[in-house]
């Protein structure tokens, strides 16, 4: 989920360095692997799929990124790029599941890491890779990938026009590129904290009218175009029944990406839930193509 690069100027930002410290952990893959454990799962002997609950930072989480690859033109075989892979959960369902060989990009170091330990003990570093690098100035060839996808990044990118350019130079010609971000329904204001900001000094959350002008001027033409508020309020209606259930018999919470976001996930995720309620914000899923 998390894009902490380098946006706009080279010279350095504050606004990134508050965003970088936002998703800072300190001790990243000891906590995922303590929490699985705590969950009867042994993190030396498990499977990408036992980690999705973990690294899949994302509204909807494993279920939201397979419903994504159903609807991207993507087979066997097929180079992508993961922009802001965060630990790597969506690389490697596509690496597992698609058969992909997926490159993540990231400016968080720390998720790199935890995203390379976490796909060396699935058996999947021979097909995922993670860089630390700026979306907006991406170290790769022209045409060199032939899908790309966004999942929850956008909310931390104020230059979006500039990163939709670079992902389309990256792209051969007719590659399709899938985001799946939490976007403005209307101009309502935002509750903070949230899972992608501390405050509106971080959050860069935009309309789907905004994102669509963005992908043509880079070159992209919309084939789809959907809201998932109700999948995604559904989805945190379960997780939050499942926590309480597990508090009601003094049994540890499930595993979920709260353990991302520490002590304050109940607040992020409580005031995201209110505003999809109230209409203001909403999952929306865009996939477009290079033209």
């Amino acid at each position: 989920m998390a894009y902490t690069g380098r946006m706009g100027s080279p010279a350095p930002d504050n606004r990134e360095q508050e965003i970088a410290r936002h998703y800072s952990h300190g001790s990243l893959v000891k906590t995922i692997f303590d929490a699985m454990k705590a969950a009867g799962i042994d993190p030396e002997r498990a499977s990408a799929d036992d980690f999705s609950a973990f690294d899949e930072f994302h509204s909807g989480g494993r279920a939201a990124t397979a419903d994504l690859a159903a609807e991207m033109d993507v087979a066997p075989g097929m180079r992508l790029l993961d922009v802001g892979s965060g630990i790597g959960g969506p690389a490697r369902y596509f690496a597992a599941h698609r058969g992909c060989l997926v490159t993540g990009i990231d400016l968080s170091g720390e998720f790199c890491d935890a995203a390379k330990a976490i796909s060396s003990r699935t058996g999947l570093g021979d097909r995922t890779e993670f860089r630390q690098a700026s979306a907006q100035a991406l170290p790769f060839d022209d045409a060199m990938f032939d899908a790309a996808y966004l999942l929850h990044v956008g909310m931390n990118i104020p230059a979006k026009a500039e990163v939709f350019r670079e992902v389309a130079r990256v792209l051969r010609l007719g590659a399709v590129f899938g985001i799946f971000d939490v976007m403005r329904e209307d101009g309502g204001e935002l509750i903070f904290p949230l899972p992608w900001a501390s405050s509106s000094e971080m959050s860069f959350v935009e309309c789907a009218k905004d994102y669509g002008e963005y992908l043509r001027a880079a070159g992209f033409e919309i084939e789809q175009e959907r809201s998932r508020r109700e999948f995604a309020l559904t989805a945190f209606s379960k997780l939050r029944a499942a926590v309480e259930a597990a508090g009601a018999a003094g049994a540890p919470p499930p595993p979920g990406p709260q353990i991302l976001m520490g002590p304050s996930a109940p607040v992020k995720v409580g005031n995201l839930v209110r505003m999809m309620q109230g209409g203001v914000l909403a999952p929306v899923e865009i996939v477009s193509r290079k033209r």
